[in-house]
């Protein structure tokens, strides 16, 4: 007697131990991704701020080096609002100072005069700032020629003595 021949169906499927072993797989893969994606993020969110703050710097140095009748020797301050730094708190603190007085200069003649600016933002909770200087030509003025009188002055940044 011949025994009748049988198809065994194949094995269709996964098993319970396959199934949680590529669930472990996708659960490291979307953990690292996550963490990543928060990296960047942040380091948007912390950049975002830093160019902000360079668009206004080179902005305002632009309005310092054009501006006349500035004093000088006084370092003069200021803020922008909210509606141009995106919320966060951001301000500068300039100054004027001679910087290259020709020989024989009087009042009325031209002389090079150096604007520094320091530009501050709040990042959370830790102020950030850097530096600009710029060089523009001006004409000498008996406020100038008083300035240059004066005892040099501490560099803007620096704290006060």
């Amino acid at each position: 007697m011949t025994r009748p021949v049988t198809r065994r169906a194949p094995n269709r499927g996964f098993t319970l131990l396959e199934v949680m072993v590529a669930t472990l797989i996708m659960a490291i893969a979307v953990a690292a991704l996550m963490g990543t994606i928060s990296t960047s993020l942040r380091n948007a969110s912390r950049l975002t701020g830093h160019d902000r703050a360079v668009l206004l710097g080179h902005q305002k140095m632009d309005e310092l080096l054009i501006s006349t009748g500035l004093e000088k020797g006084v370092p003069f301050d200021g803020t922008w609002g909210p509606e141009v730094t995106g919320g966060s708190d951001m301000g500068w603190r300039a100054r004027l100072t001679p910087f290259e007085v020709p020989k024989g200069g009087g009042v009325g003649r031209p002389f090079v005069e150096r604007v520094e600016l320091q530009i501050w933002w709040m990042s959370g909770l830790q102020r950030r700032s850097f530096m600009l200087e710029g060089y523009h030509r001006a004409l000498l003025t008996k406020a100038d020629l008083l300035a240059m009188s004066s005892a040099s002055a501490p560099p803007l940044g620096a704290p006060p003595q």
